[in-house]
């Protein structure tokens, strides 16, 4: 009975540990990773750009039809 006990305890902490790690990741990683992705978007559909060195500051028509601004970095930059 203690080896089944040790080996539910020992589950316990494992599922624990995989949750915070899981949650950590939500809270802090996935935001920053999301942003990053919904930014490339943005400036993969940019258009109307005027570069200033490391940046673009470019136009963008969102899921609405809206034109918005975007800053973007520069890729073409010598």
């Amino acid at each position: 009975m203690k080896e089944a006990t040790g080996e539910l305890n020992m589950t316990v902490v494992t599922v624990v540990a995989i949750a915070a790690v899981a949650a950590f990741f939500y809270a802090f990683i996935w935001p920053s990773i999301k942003t990053n992705i919904i930014n490339s978007t943005k400036c993969s559909n940019a258009f109307n750009c005027q570069c200033n060195g490391k940046t673009c500051t470019c136009d963008y028509t969102d899921e609405t039809g809206a034109v918005q601004e975007v800053t973007c970095p520069n890729n073409n930059q010598d």
